[in-house]
């Protein structure tokens, strides 16, 4: 059983930054792949980043490239989003997930199982103001 909790959210400018952090507790959640979803009001849940285990692997949304970085600290069993470049259109719930299904070659399959991971954490509100 592997528990997630996320931190960080809240309320920033178009521009800004933020930081998530997902804490992940249990006896092997350092050997879970985790990463981020996010729903925005009224849609779907939609893949943000994942990161392997070991956290040598990365993969990210098209959306999100270029502005975003997941990273790991397996010492603390902790994930971070780094939020860089915020628009208005990243407001949602972001939601920490970890699962083990898939290798590192196999990760993006993260984007087309958005309800098939072992763990969810509760989620954490971003709102991007214009």
């Amino acid at each position: 059983q592997v528990q997630l909790v996320e931190s960080g959210g809240g309320t920033v400018q178009a521009g800004g930054s933020l930081r998530l952090s997902c804490a992940a507790s249990g006896r092997t959640a350092s050997r879970y792949a985790m990463g981020w979803f996010r729903q925005a009001p009224g849609k779907e849940r939609e893949f943000v980043a994942v990161i392997s285990w070991r956290g040598g692997t990365t993969y990210y949304a098209d959306s999100v490239k270029g502005r975003f970085t997941l990273s790991r600290d397996n010492a603390k069993n902790t994930v971070y989003l780094q939020m860089n470049s915020l628009k208005p259109e990243d407001t949602a719930v972001y939601y920490c997930a970890a699962d083990q299904k898939y290798s590192d070659v196999l990760l993006p399959s993260w984007a087309r199982d958005v309800y098939g991971m072992d763990y969810w954490g509760k989620g954490t509100l971003v709102t991007v103001s214009s």
